[in-house]
């Protein structure tokens, strides 16, 4: 009786371990739809939009090195977190991105002076649920520049994009490699060959929200203008010569999904990883508490601690590369490593004198 409980115990864990690492089993439908009130596009819980082909820098910005773009978003919560806008190509996933993080917006991209190293600025107090934010940022030989509803919010000294920062597939409403999914309103998408002047951008800025549309002039030098206005179909069409046009997925995917990807690559400082840390940490303590009382108490198996530590590793393993074919989940070492401290941490947890007290007692209540 007390074996059939503890494996029923222990497989109720190992089940709601996997379905929590595996949820929703399968990939779901794309949730991006048309604006019915206005032009632009709602990005649902998983909704994404691709470029169909990929964006290259037009001649004359590569030879001034010079790109600015221009999005106009509305997150649907100024607490949620997920990248609206990334640039990239498969050797460089992080070539550049935007990310709401709750209220604050991270611009992450390629450092021109660290090749193949990406750094971070963040600009506080973006998103304060007020409406729609028209975002510019600004790149050429005066530096980066990033302008909110057209008035300049950060020059950040430390960081110099490379000049096909604003090149290759685009992604909107999540991020390539990894789910990094973002809900809100996209309201207007643009690219352009040069850095744009302050009058530029706030004459821009004041256009779009007048109008839906930009007032742009020759020489502000256009490559890609979205303004969302076929409010039907899966494809989104440039109004400028050059773009690429966009494409609506009907199921939602995670362009070139990494599979496993490396913890050296997966590690930063932010509160975002050590809150998913901790969560992994935590939620593998009741495997090593559950699978090392059942080994070491009631089947009095040598090594118990090793065989669950060396199990919980294998679950993890599992889990992780059954997540490189779902979309909604990422695939990385850091989680193997960290659901493997968790099961330590159950082994050792368990060997507390009133764990061990506990666990005994409630033993004596169960029949032989």
């Amino acid at each position: 009786m007390r074996k059939r409980v503890l494996d029923s115990v222990c497989l109720a864990v190992l089940c709601t371990i996997l379905t929590l690492g595996l949820w929703p089993f399968h990939t779901p439908p794309n949730d991006v739809t048309w604006l019915q009130d206005r032009n632009g596009l709602r990005f649902g819980e998983y909704g994404v939009v691709i470029s169909s082909a990929t964006s290259a820098m037009p001649h004359a910005a590569a030879e001034a090195q010079a790109g600015s773009i221009e999005i106009w978003v509305q997150p649907a919560r100024m607490w949620d977190s997920g990248t609206f806008l990334a640039f990239y190509v498969p050797e460089n996933l992080y070539r550049f991105s935007l990310r709401q993080s709750q209220t604050d917006l991270r611009l992450q991209g390629e450092d021109d002076r660290e090749p193949a190293t990406t750094s971070s600025i963040y600009v506080d107090d973006v998103f304060q649920g007020k409406g729609p934010t028209f975002l510019t940022v600004t790149s050429g030989a005066g530096g980066v520049a990033v302008y909110v509803d057209g008035i300049l919010a950060n020059r950040p000294e430390r960081l110099r994009l490379p000049v096909n920062s604003f090149a290759g597939r685009i992604v909107l409403g999540g991020s390539p490699g990894q789910e990094d999914g973002w809900k809100g309103r996209l309201l207007g998408f643009a690219i352009y060959q040069r850095a744009l002047t302050p009058p530029q951008v706030e004459r821009h800025s004041q256009s779009w929200k007048a109008t839906g549309s930009p007032e742009i002039a020759a020489e502000d030098g256009p490559s890609a203008i979205y303004l969302f206005d076929e409010h039907a179909g899966s494809v989104i069409h440039s109004r400028a010569e050059t773009g690429t046009d966009l494409s609506i997925p009907g199921k939602f995917v995670v362009p070139d999904q990494i599979f496993l990807e490396p913890f050296w690559r997966e590690f930063s400082m932010s509160r975002d990883y050590w809150s998913a840390a901790l969560k992994n940490v935590v939620g593998f303590v009741p495997l090593g508490l559950s699978f090392y009382a059942s080994l070491s108490v009631v089947r009095r198996v040598k090594r118990a601690a090793l065989l669950t530590i060396l199990l919980g590793t294998l679950v993890s393993i599992t889990i992780e590369v059954l997540q490189a074919d779902l979309p909604t989940r990422d695939s990385g070492m850091t989680d193997i490593f960290t659901n493997t401290l968790g099961t330590w941490a159950g082994v050792v947890l368990f060997r507390n004198w009133l764990v061990q007290a506990i666990f005994q007692k409630a033993l004596r209540l169960l029949p032989g």
